[in-house]
């Protein structure tokens, strides 16, 4: 080998081993004891803030039914047709006895012409004049009555079509077609929303439900806890409630995305309920052989395999962590691969 290459075979196993030294210090993981949440997963179930009855403002047969439940309705939708078979008739009525006032008005105001023309001569009374003016007046005043009463026949009529109060969901309409209802009958229950989540929990975890507190939602459906992790959202807790009902704390959590869920839909939850120490880990420094995991440690007479338990995993400042249960210390100096 000549002297050339000697001289960069040496340079290299130089450069190689100033490399490998650096990578071996960063890759060198401090084991020290933190505080994690202790979360618990419960189910929530999703609710509307709001939820707004279309009643009917007047009694009789319901005539068409335009939505069934799981509807989107617009605000101000007609949803339904209310009809009071007794309002045509009350209406017929009206109408003739506004003919009938017609006629007698017309008598009237001949009446009072006759009376003045007379009057004007000299071959009338005053008496007869003012009789006749007062009859009149009040034939008059009988047909705004009646034109009045015929008015609100026909709003009465008009008000048969019942509307949507808000624009959401339709949750349920209790009637059907030729059901008949009274006035102030639920025609339909309506979400507008906004949606959260409600919550359930135990009494033992009063005092540590806290408003404010981040959560994790899974996604739709009933999925195991182990399942909920890496599919997970967050949420927060914007309310608990300060009244213990049958050994329960109640408390809601306000997600984003969850308009599309069915209201009384329940999913799982992840909210903290406590804290603990942990011994962690990045999920790196753990190789598995034969179904045994192990974590190389750093000691005072070398490097050495340890057997470990794992727990959780979590993050932590944005990083991977898993938790070690035994095996390790706090202080222990751990190999990265």
């Amino acid at each position: 080998m000549s002297r050339l290459n000697v001289l960069l075979l040496a340079a290299f196993s130089a450069t190689a081993a100033i490399l490998c030294t650096a990578e071996a210090g960063a890759a060198e993981f401090v084991v020290k004891a933190g505080t994690i949440p202790e979360m618990k997963a419960v189910f929530g179930q999703v609710e509307s803030r709001i939820v707004v009855p279309a009643r009917a403002r007047i009694g009789g047969a319901v005539r068409e039914l335009r939505v069934s439940q799981g509807d989107h309705v617009a605000e101000g939708q007609a949803i339904a047709v209310i009809v009071d078979d007794k309002l045509p008739l009350q209406l017929n009525a009206a109408e003739a006895k506004i003919e009938a006032l017609n006629s007698q008005l017309d008598n009237a105001r001949t009446q009072l012409d006759r009376a003045q023309q007379l009057r004007a001569t000299g071959t009338g009374t005053q008496v007869s004049l003012d009789q006749a003016k007062m009859q009149f007046e009040v034939t008059m005043n009988q047909m705004a009555a009646a034109r009045a009463e015929k008015t609100v026949i026909e709003q009465t009529a008009r008000e048969g079509t019942v509307f949507a109060p808000a624009a959401g969901r339709v949750l349920t309409v209790p009637v059907t077609l030729g059901s008949v209802i009274l006035p102030g009958e639920e025609i339909a229950r309506i979400a507008p929303g906004p949606y959260y989540l409600r919550l359930s929990l135990p009494e033992r975890h009063a005092a540590e439900v806290v408003q404010g507190s981040d959560v994790l939602v899974g996604e739709r459906g009933l999925m195991r806890t182990q399942d909920l992790l890496p599919t997970a959202h967050r949420g927060r807790i914007v309310k608990v409630y300060p009244e213990i009902v049958d050994g329960r704390v109640i408390a809601d959590v306000e997600v984003q995305g969850i308009g599309d869920y069915f209201v009384n839909e329940r999913t799982l939850v992840s909210i903290p309920v406590g804290k603990r120490k942990v011994l962690a880990v990045p999920p790196a420094a753990v190789r598995t052989v034969h179904g045994v995991d192990y974590v190389r440690v750093i000691t005072a007479k070398g490097e050495m395999d340890v057997a470990v338990i794992l727990g959780e995993a979590f993050e932590e400042n944005g990083q991977g962590r898993v938790e070690i249960l035994t095996g390790l210390h706090d202080g222990d100096r751990v190999v990265l691969p």
